[in-house]
């Protein structure tokens, strides 16, 4: 993805330089009536031990340190990919909904983090905070999604924001508040469907803020983004984690139909055409 020259966001928060990257908040992320934190969903429901057997060191005991020249050019990353949503979602807002977008901040973490949605760790996964319109990403992650998960390249990390940003746009929509309320009223397994379909048409979103960035792209940015998306289906991580895949069990949606609703999105390039929850087969 070509980002030289394109202007960093002021909407980052970076906790980094912290010791552990903050407190840990009491309430684990994605509990029982917090359906208010949106994780990409990378390690939901699976002993990821395996999976993270090599990844980059968290910084739960680091103490306050400056940060290495990799870590500055993953913030800087995460800062002009940021930027580029912005821009993204507010033509979109302003064009096809008619209405007025305000951004999230990106915070950036290392270790141990807190929010008003609980506390996370860097073995969460990204994930997103509506109470404070807030998206939150230990930059270490992207070692892990391109060595333990095999989601290389830097449009697979950049597909990581957006999808955070998706669930935000999904927020300011209204569409997560109500399906918050939908699954409280559910069982688990219909709990579980409607997420599916909130994760999905963040993935289609994802997609429709790639379409908009064509200018940006390098060839096989779009494929490593759709390998992406591949590589944590939960059919794939229940599979790489020794289990036998568990439909019921699934909250983000299969390999296929992860990169299926991605492709919609960058296909289109139109938020309508992302209406998983009015799809009859996903």
């Amino acid at each position: 993805m070509r980002l030289r020259g394109i202007r960093g966001s002021r909407n980052v928060e970076d906790r980094r330089r912290r010791s552990g990257g903050g407190r840990r908040a009491a309430g684990g992320i994605g509990g029982v009536g917090l359906l208010v934190v949106l994780a990409i969903g990378y390690f939901a429901g699976i002993d990821v031990t395996p999976l993270l057997q090599g990844a980059a060191p968290s910084g739960q005991d680091r103490a306050p340190r400056e940060l290495s020249a990799q870590e500055q050019q993953a913030a800087q990353f995460s800062s002009r990919v940021l930027a580029t949503t912005e821009t993204v979602w507010e033509d979109i807002f302003a064009d096809q909904l008619g209405l007025e977008y305000v951004p999230p901040v990106l915070v950036l973490f290392s270790g141990t983090t807190h929010s008003p949605c609980g506390g996370a760790s860097g073995a969460t996964g990204p994930f997103y905070c509506p109470a404070d319109s807030k998206a939150y990403l230990d930059t270490d992650f992207f070692v892990t999604l391109s060595r333990q998960l095999g989601a290389r390249g830097d449009f697979a990390a950049a597909y990581v924001i957006a999808h955070e940003v998706a669930h935000h746009v999904q927020n300011q929509l209204g569409i997560l508040p109500e399906v918050n309320a939908r699954r409280q009223k559910a069982s688990q397994v219909e709990a579980n469907a409607l997420t599916v379909r909130l994760e999905l048409q963040a993935d289609c979103m994802s997609g429709v803020w790639a379409s908009m960035v064509e200018g940006l792209l390098q060839p096989g940015d779009i494929e490593e983004a759709l390998n992406a998306a591949r590589k944590i289906g939960d059919d794939h991580l229940q599979k790489s984690a020794g289990q036998v895949p568990q439909p019921h069990t699934f909250t983000h949606g299969t390999s296929k139909q992860r990169a299926r609703w991605f492709a919609t999105g960058y296909n289109s390039g139109r938020v309508e055409r992302c209406d998983t929850f009015g799809a009859a087969q996903l």
